[in-house]
């Protein structure tokens, strides 16, 4: 992705870089925001099952920071210009500004139909976005880190990236498999070598700059074997930003794009919303892009004297038939497609639980189907259904007073608790499969505390002491189950308020989670209603 071999300007000279003198950085002290962000996708095409990995992966995280109680700024987008945009305007017959405003809602549609709580989307076409983008360049050349030269060498359309020869296999781009092409520009560049020294003492002196490890170790072995300077303008068509001192080249898409997550927070703009959300607490992109976000980027920022990204985690591909899912293989599944059969709960719970993240995983329908019958049908939403069906013949579905706690309480307790634990932790580590695994261990438990304390048996007993203890073990269900819908809902929020409704609760947890999470919060008296199965079993279609 970087420039191979040595670098020499118009004249057919060779440059030296010149010292730099870099600009102070910000002071960090002010910054008050949980900043997480998506990549921002290209409008070249519709969005397909794996960018919403990503982008339920970043919306988890984010909602359960919310329900902390943290000030959070989750921010996704679309990259809007470059080589691969205008060619697919082309093929459309519209201009690009015209293609990418046909595009762009078909994304927010399917982010609206997953709930996907972002708190902002930057278009890298809006004023916003450009201006600063300019002037951090115009910085950037006037401190002597940008020269003119010339590039001659492979190219992928397809993910806008420079390669070494050595990257390429016969012929093919290594990520999407496709004909490089061959580039040979006037461009101007940026001094990305001058900055390995300082890019390999960040790794090694904040070894979580980049993950998971092994997205480290790939990154720093890559920047050890030597940087080239980075091509960051194009000259071959007129479909970005225009460089601001030599308006006949635009902006190299990715020296553009990458610079969203300053732009959208008030760089340039805003200088106070600036210094307390950035820097951002994590990029999350998938593992192609890792060598932009993990080397350009905080090179980038080092040369504008900015401060740099908490965490860039990258992780892996969705594969289909062991391919990297995309719309250039002709692998790329609408996410509508499964959000139809399996609504946006089943659909998030899927992605989130099954597999590890930062790894690759293969998607299997037939893998997602056993999942959400047997965790959501079967575990959570049995265990709602009976447990209300049971309040409303044996209580009038009022939700009774309890009595005194046993052993099987005090453990039912214990094991909410530890639910909560485990998914602090696994948001922590970001781990959903293991954050979600620990929520819905808690479902097990209180299927298991039913079924153990048998409350149909205690119903048909009329003494006194067993309705009192019917009443307790009604009671504890059901304040299991109002846990499970706080728990559950940075993960499931319309299955949480479908659950929430059916407790009669508001539908949104918004008060501290200790206080949310406190055993026995659910106010004896509280009338609720058994309505339909949060998640009716499905049966395999076709």
């Amino acid at each position: 992705m970087f420039l191979p071999g040595a670098l020499r300007g118009a004249s057919g000279r060779y440059y030296s870089c010149p010292p730099l003198v870099y600009p102070l950085q910000l002071d960090t002290m002010s910054k008050d925001t949980f900043y997480l962000t998506t990549p921002i996708y290209y409008v070249n095409d519709v969005p397909h099952i794996g960018h919403a990995y990503t982008t339920v992966a970043a919306d988890f995280l984010a909602r359960y920071h919310r329900l902390r109680g943290e000030r959070v700024h989750f921010l996704t987008g679309t990259d809007e210009h470059g080589e691969k945009v205008a060619l697919a305007a082309a093929a459309a017959g519209l201009e690009p500004q015209a293609w990418a405003d046909h595009v762009v809602p078909r994304w927010k549609e399917v982010w609206e139909r997953l709930e996907i709580s972002y708190d902002d989307f930057i278009r890298t076409t809006e004023e916003r976005h450009t201006a600063p983008v300019q002037k951090l360049a115009q910085q950037l050349y006037d401190q002597g880190d940008v020269y003119l030269g010339e590039y001659e060498g492979p190219y992928c359309v397809a993910c806008e990236s420079f390669y070494q020869p050595s990257e390429i296999v016969d012929g093919l781009c290594p990520i999407h498999e496709t004909p490089v092409v061959m580039l040979k520009e006037h461009n101007y560049f940026f001094r990305l070598s001058a900055y390995q020294d300082r890019l390999i003492e960040l790794y090694e002196t904040q070894p979580d700059f980049v993950a998971p490890e092994s997205r480290r170790n790939e990154v720093l072995a890559f920047v050890r074997a030597g940087l080239q300077d980075l091509s960051m303008s194009r000259t071959s068509f007129g479909w970005g930003v225009p460089i601001p001192w030599d308006p006949a080249h635009v902006m190299y898409v990715w020296v553009d794009a990458l610079q969203n997550y300053i732009t959208a927070v008030g760089f340039g703009s805003d200088q106070e919303r600036f210094e307390r959300t950035w820097p951002a607490d994590y990029h999350i992109i998938g593992k192609d892009i890792l060598r932009q976000h993990a080397v350009i980027w905080p090179a980038l920022l080092m040369a504008a004297g900015l401060p740099l990204p908490r965490h860039v985690f990258a992780h892996g591909y969705l594969t289909v038939g062991g391919k990297k899912m995309s719309k250039t293989n002709l692998t790329g599944i609408s996410p509508h497609t499964l959000l139809d059969e399996f609504g946006s709960d089943g659909y998030r719970y899927h992605f989130l639980r099954d597999g590890t993240f930062g790894q690759d995983g293969a998607f299997s329908y037939e893998a997602m189907l056993a999942r959400y019958n047997a965790d959501l049908a079967n575990d959570l939403g049995n265990l709602v259904s009976r447990t209300l069906a049971m309040v409303t013949s044996y209580f009038d579905g009022v939700v009774p007073v309890p009595g005194e706690a046993t052993e099987a309480e005090v453990l039912l307790g214990q094991k909410a608790a530890e639910a909560a634990a485990g998914l602090d932790r696994g948001v922590e580590a970001l781990d959903p499969a293991g954050a979600l695994e620990a929520v819905m261990s808690l479902a097990r438990a209180t299927n298991l505390y039913i079924n153990e304390a048998a409350p149909w048996k205690l119903a048909k007993d009329p003494s006194p002491e067993a309705r009192q203890r019917l009443a307790t073990v009604l009671y504890s269900a059901t304040e299991a189950i109002r846990q499970l819908s706080v728990l559950f809902s940075p993960a499931m929020p319309a299955a949480s308020r479908r659950i929430r409704a059916q407790l009669g609760l508001p539908g949104v947890e918004t008060r501290p989670l200790p206080v949310a999470l406190a055993w026995g919060d659910l106010a004896a008296g509280t009338k609720v209603e058994r309505g339909e199965a949060v998640f009716p079993r499905l049966e395999a279609q076709g």
